[in-house]
């Protein structure tokens, strides 16, 4: 694949994709690397794209201003979509509080957290970056309500993590519907943080450092 830049650790490379026309050859080679707008696949989800705003972790603002459009590859939009339909057959749709993240993000998250149980080590890149992974919640289409989860979004406690029973018993309910219908669809969860869902193959990805206008 070509690349704009790689970043060593240790006896490895990672590869970065750091401008449109190397990902556009990359996507040549093999069409599964293309980056999807997931309302193209999906267009019930609803986002809230928490790092387009100041209402996250960070307190600041990390994406553009009145950001609307998010992106996974092309094999875990369709993945996400099959998901979606399962949900719509119980009444539920999807909230999307992250999915692409751009290198440079998880650099200055990096820089914030230094504890990889919650923030992705920059030196080897995150799902996130890879356009893999999906930070997500449930909606009950009737109400428009967010269904009752462990924590809110970013919650780097022990009650957000998968093991963690004292809770009521509609919230693990919640947590456990959503794992086992991201697991059935090909995703694998993240042990620390409910909300968050990836594909297995990471090493098929070059991490990306896109911004999102050039994805568009």
């Amino acid at each position: 694949m070509l690349t704009s830049a790689g970043q060593t650790n240790g006896e490895q490379t990672l590869k970065i994709t750091s401008d449109i026309i190397s990902l556009k050859h990359d996507i040549s080679a093999d069409p599964s690397m293309e980056m999807i707008e997931l309302r193209k696949h999906i267009p019930t989800i609803e986002y809230d794209l928490k790092y387009a705003s100041t209402d996250n972790f960070t307190k600041v603002r990390l994406y553009p201003k009145g950001l609307s459009s998010t992106f996974m590859r092309k094999e875990a939009a369709e993945a996400l979509a099959k998901v979606s339909i399962e949900l719509a057959q119980n009444g539920i749709r999807i909230k999307v509080w992250d999915a692409y993240r751009p290198f440079a993000v998880t650099q200055q998250f990096w820089d914030l957290i230094h504890d990889e149980r919650y923030v992705a080590n920059p030196s080897k890149g995150s799902g996130h970056n890879r356009g893999i992974a999906i930070d997500l919640t449930l909606i009950d289409i009737k109400t428009g309500n967010e269904l009752d989860m462990p924590t809110q979004f970013d919650d780097f406690s022990e009650r957000a993590h998968h093991g963690y029973m004292k809770l009521s018993p509609e919230k693990i309910k919640n947590r456990e519907f959503l794992r086992e219908i991201m697991e059935k669809n090909g995703f694998i969860k993240f042990d620390t943080e409910w909300w968050h869902y990836s594909l297995p193959n990471v090493d098929k990805y070059n991490v990306l450092n896109i911004p999102f206008d050039k994805l568009k």
